[in-house]
């Protein structure tokens, strides 16, 4: 069993039998044909991935890791907010007729700042001080800006980083304030690990540990039948992910830098309608 399936897995069983129903209550989510959309949920969940053992993609059914690393790239490397600069439809629903979603996720990385060695962004300065001090404390990002939250199609879900080095180990927490379990919790592992390796190599260190804190962990009253049908599965091993070894330059990478071997994974639920 591989460590992402055993982590999800406990946290569905979690989430299902100790969770709390919103089923009473005024939510802002809804579904396409306009119901809303209730969840069960449960408070502050804390995951550990060591990425010195294996990476965490799911094997009861299918990561689309291609599309999530392209994702993270389009956020931390491009640092673009619109969705033309994307490989796949998953932010058009919060984008405006030019393909913007405003002032968030990569806008609010590319925005300069005044530090000590210079102006420079936030994910250059993480870049910057994981190469000339990385026994800092102080290495991390942070996106969500109160002043610009009315300006954002969405706010951000996963908001914060934190690295520390570790010996040669670059670990990182990773803060999230919401979390679609069925939809985005390995699609999160996945990009956050992909960054995680990334930083880690060019910055001549090793992927150490993920740390994954979500504050509120939730599955939709509509996902509910896909979940229990995902437990009913046997986990298979992990697969192999590395990268390619020559890029030494963050802003070099693509997704065709990872390779993934022997991805073993379960048949696909179907369809999963997602809350808007």
């Amino acid at each position: 069993m591989s460590r992402a399936d055993e982590i999800f897995i406990a946290n569905c069983r979690q989430i299902l039998e100790h969770g709390f129903s919103t089923e009473q209550e005024k939510v802002r989510p809804h579904w396409e044909d306009g119901t809303p959309a209730y969840t069960v949920k449960t408070f502050g969940i804390v995951n550990r991935y060591d990425l010195s053992k294996e990476f965490p993609l799911l094997t009861l059914r299918f990561t689309n890791w291609k599309a999530a690393i392209d994702e993270i790239l389009w956020i931390w490397q491009k640092k673009s907010n619109n969705i033309h600069d994307l490989n796949s439809k998953i932010w058009d629903s919060w984008a405006d007729e030019s393909g913007s979603i405003g002032k968030a996720y990569g806008y609010q990385l590319g925005v300069k700042y005044r530090f000590q060695q210079g102006e420079m962004d936030q994910v250059d300065n993480v870049l910057w001080q994981l190469k000339n001090t990385p026994s800092s404390r102080r290495i991390m990002t942070n996106i969500y800006t109160f002043a610009d939250l009315p300006e954002m199609g969405l706010e951000p879900c996963a908001y914060s980083m934190t690295f520390n080095v570790t010996g040669n180990r670059l670990n990182a927490i990773l803060n999230q304030r919401s979390q679609d379990t069925l939809t985005a919790n390995n699609w999160n592992v996945v990009q956050y690990s992909a960054l995680l390796m990334m930083f880690a190599q060019v910055s001549g260190l090793v992927p150490g540990e993920l740390v994954h804190v979500i504050s509120d962990m939730h599955i939709y009253d509509r996902h509910i039948p896909m979940v229990k049908e995902l437990l009913t599965r046997e986990p298979l091993p992990a697969p192999k992910v590395r990268l390619n070894p020559c890029v030494k330059d963050f802003y070099a990478f693509s997704v065709e830098d990872f390779i993934v071997e022997d991805y073993q994974h379960g048949a696909p639920i179907g369809r999963v309608p997602v809350a808007i």
